[in-house]
């Protein structure tokens, strides 16, 4: 399993956190999504085939992009 914590400055209210935990938990092989609406940080778990470009990707599809 890998885990990869990032910041995602869009996040500013409680609709935010659900949207992303919604989305990315619904891509194949997510385990965790956990956002923190007041750090702004999201740590995500995730199995192969999973990537980390494709959860950006998605991220930035949905127009909450994690900073590099």
């Amino acid at each position: 399993m890998t885990t990869k914590t990032v910041n995602i400055p869009n996040i500013s209210c409680g609709h935010c956190v659900h949207t992303i935990q919604n989305e990315v938990s619904d891509l194949k092989g997510i385990k965790s999504v956990v956002v923190d609406e007041a750090t702004k940080m999201v740590r995500i778990e995730w199995d192969q085939p999973q990537t980390w470009e494709n959860i950006a990707a998605l991220l930035e599809e949905i127009n909450y992009p994690a900073e590099a």
